[in-house]
């Protein structure tokens, strides 16, 4: 029996899909180290103080990350195969982890992922022609620090703001319910890493080159646009040609709806 292992992406801590679970797979998410919650993003918001407390993410860097799920990945191997799966700029994770220890992955999954090859960092993917139509830029107004004053880059998701609320929407989840929505933005935490986009994350041809992967193309994505996915995915498979992509397609915003997360459910549980 495999073991999906979820690496944490922007903003969250990641967790197992309960549907997979309940097919007969194991699943385990990866918390990230030092996030914490406050009281100042609760309800009501003090929101001059959420713009100065300092972040328990301070001095945490990637590689604490990746350290985190390298950890994970050890502890799941030594139940059986593992399959690691990172979406949006968790690719990124994904891809350093399979560097550290590749003979402890079976699979990589890279869900609408960052795969760094010919840049060497998201940021840098983000500033290519294909990256263009993204609209990342509609996020910018959830934030609430400087992020100098709190070493970390911090969000206000739960802001009542309707102009960036349906912006959010179109650019995450187009296809879902306004409940769907607030419950994605919900799950996700309000600090970062400061620089995770701009950290290298380029995998090593021979260790992460090595490692068997797919991509899950979303093909409606508004965050990381699909001719962006397209060009990571041509760039791996040119610079590992015996070890190309599996592809698959879901029809989807950046965030499943629903009916589309069932779709994804469905593609894991074929690869297994």
């Amino acid at each position: 029996m495999a073991t999906f292992v979820f690496a944490a992406g922007a903003n969250g801590v990641s967790a197992a899909p309960n549907e997979l679970v309940l097919r007969g797979h194991r699943g385990v998410g990866v918390d990230q180290p030092g996030q914490q919650y406050r009281h100042s993003y609760q309800a009501p918001q003090d929101l001059a103080a959420f713009a100065t407390e300092p972040s328990a993410l301070a001095g945490v860097t990637v590689a604490d990350q990746v350290a985190a799920t390298v950890e994970v990945v050890r502890r799941a191997a030594a139940h059986g195969p593992v399959v690691l799966v990172g979406a949006s700029i968790g690719g990124a994770m994904v891809s350093l982890v399979a560097d550290a220890v590749p003979d402890l992955i079976d699979l990589l999954v890279y869900d609408t992922a960052f795969c760094c090859v010919d840049l060497a960092t998201p940021d840098e993917y983000m500033a290519t022609p294909e990256a263009a139509a993204s609209r990342v830029g509609d996020l910018l107004g959830f934030v609430a620090a400087d992020p100098s004053v709190i070493g970390a880059v911090r969000f206000n998701w739960r802001t009542a703001d309707p102009n960036l609320l349906k912006a959010a929407k179109e650019a995450f989840l187009a296809e879902g319910t306004d409940a769907e929505f607030y419950s994605f933005l919900n799950s996700m935490a309000p600090d970062d890493l400061l620089g995770k986009g701009a950290t290298p994350a380029r995998g090593d041809h021979a260790r992460w080159g090595r490692v068997p992967r797919v991509y899950v193309r979303h093909l409606r994505d508004r965050i990381v646009p699909l001719e962006l996915q397209d060009r990571m995915i041509r760039e791996a498979d040119a610079a590992t040609p015996g070890n190309r992509f599996r592809v698959f397609d879901l029809d989807t915003s950046h965030v499943p709806d629903a009916a589309r997360f069932s779709e994804l459910v469905d593609i894991y549980d074929t690869l297994v």
